[in-house]
């Protein structure tokens, strides 16, 4: 297997220069000369065969390959930090959530965790769908259960999901409180959101004079809150909205054919920081 890698020291130099597109930066991050890190960078491309850098005047930029190599680092790098970070601080957990979950709802209440548990430190990875704990480090991996749940996880289940139709107040008066003149917001991520609704709401959808679609979940929420239409949205990440008043539900909400969970590698221990962990989540993610 050794055979099969390049030198590892090197790439040290090579994530550092590509996080900071400069092999002076590098240096500077890692305290060594500009020299050493181009030497390092020479030594990595030489062992792979391929360059990882462009050199320009002052600054560098990634090749194809490059990029490839620097995605991968970056993964690695950040697992091995996070698990040197448990190894020091036993109190550290590594905690890995679907993206607009983290930014929606997982974020703004993490501070009411860390009043709560001062002693615990919670270091945030974003991430949908499988994943390989024992390979990445996480302590607990916050999924929603639309795949198939790995069967060497322990799994806890937090409760059913729950969406509803949710729009600009002002703009749903314009409208007239009308589905069909609504401008329907739609999410690629979530393609049947709308039908999905329909069908477990038990509300008729009419067909809407006007559509869109947006790349991400996130991206047809805030959408939703600047009056461009109506949208699907899972409760936890419209709760705070709901709460400010900037987003209503008219319809209310309902099951959305899904469940939330945490998949850990191990039955965390009581009192540990995991099941305290666990513990806030199963008291705090608004669901079913």
């Amino acid at each position: 297997m050794a055979r099969d890698l390049p030198p590892l020291a090197p790439l040290v130099a090579v994530e550092a220069a590509a996080r900071h597109g400069s092999f002076t930066k590098a240096a500077d991050s890692l305290n060594l000369t500009h020299g050493a890190v181009s030497r390092a960078v020479q030594q990595a491309e030489q062992a792979l065969g391929v360059a990882l850098f462009r050199r320009h005047n002052r600054r560098v930029s990634l090749t194809p390959e490059g990029r490839i190599l620097a995605g991968c680092l970056d993964r690695i790098f950040t697992d091995l930090r996070q698990t040197c970070a448990r190894l020091r601080h036993p109190s550290t957990l590594a905690v890995s959530c679907e993206p607009t979950l983290t930014m929606r709802w997982l974020m703004p209440h993490l501070p009411d965790f860390s009043a709560l548990h001062p002693g615990i430190t919670v270091h945030l990875a974003t991430g949908g769908g499988p994943i390989d704990l024992s390979l990445t480090g996480v302590d607990v991996a916050i999924r929603r259960a639309d795949f198939g749940l790995p069967g060497s996880a322990v799994i806890r289940p937090l409760g059913a999901e729950q969406v509803g139709v949710v729009c600009n107040p002002a703009a749903w008066e314009r409208w007239g409180g009308d589905l069909r003149t609504a401008p329907r917001l739609h999410t690629r991520t979530r393609p049947q959101g709308w039908a999905d609704w329909s069908r477990h709401s038990g509300t008729p959808l009419p067909p809407a004079e006007a559509e869109q679609v947006f790349d991400h979940f996130s991206f047809s929420l805030q959408a939703a809150v600047a009056g461009l239409g109506v949208a699907i949205g899972p409760l936890p990440l419209v709760v705070d909205d709901l709460a400010a008043g900037v987003l209503i539900a008219p319809f209310g909400f309902c099951p959305g054919g899904a469940d939330y969970v945490a998949l850990l590698a191990d039955d965390p221990p009581p009192g540990s920081p995991v099941e305290r962990f666990l513990g806030w989540l199963e008291q705090t993610l608004p669901t079913a």
